[in-house]
């Protein structure tokens, strides 16, 4: 993990590579650091959220809530605060072992809703930057120069040559580039089966 960054760390090194002055702080009063302090976070999470990242996955017991669910279920789940772009899977307790549920529940808003009485769930969740591997920082900082560079080169050239270097040519669907070389990084500590899990962001069964 590349425990030395931060998110200025990482907005800085985004500016270097546009030939701009890194920041002190988000607070500065330039341009640059108003950009940055608005766009890092949407830009982090988003890309975060394009792909099953094997450091980006939780494995949490749901809490059951007092309250019943007003409809067919008789009991409510909430979900994790720092659940970022959905439910992956869904998993069922017997006290020794789990097994996955791809029907038997249901999602409204922040809650599950089903009829077992102990429930898992698999989800990807925002990572501090300390703890994302070094490829990913290294697409952070391309992506996050892609969406920067307008801002503060006023050079849309500029612009698409980040985003190229990110996501690769338009024809690789966002799929290409560094992204690519972080997702063939990625997969190579993890189980196939994790991606295929991916699909089950499916809010009914």
């Amino acid at each position: 993990m590349a425990a030395g960054d931060t998110d200025l760390s990482i907005c800085s090194d985004a500016l270097i590579l546009m030939g701009a002055s890194p920041l002190s702080s988000f607070t500065e009063g330039t341009d640059a650091a108003q950009a940055c302090s608005r766009l890092y976070y949407d830009v982090r999470d988003t890309l975060i959220g394009r792909y099953p990242w094997s450091w980006s996955m939780k494995k949490v017991e749901l809490g059951q809530l007092v309250t019943a669910p007003i409809n067919e279920w008789s009991k409510s789940y909430q979900l994790p605060g720092d659940m970022l772009s959905g439910v992956i899977a869904v998993f069922a307790s017997n006290g020794n072992t789990e097994r996955p549920l791809h029907h038997g529940w249901e999602i409204y808003e922040d809650k599950l809703f089903t009829n077992l009485p102990t429930i898992y769930i698999d989800y990807q969740y925002t990572v501090s930057e300390s703890k994302m591997p070094p490829y990913f920082v290294h697409l952070l900082k391309h992506a996050l120069a892609a969406e920067l560079s307008v801002v503060i080169t006023d050079q849309i050239s500029k612009a698409d040559y980040y985003n190229n270097v990110a996501f690769g040519t338009p024809g690789e669907n966002l799929r290409g580039g560094l992204f690519r070389q972080a997702m063939n990084t990625d997969s190579r500590g993890k189980p196939p089966e994790v991606i295929e899990d991916y699909s089950l962001i499916d809010v009914r069964g």
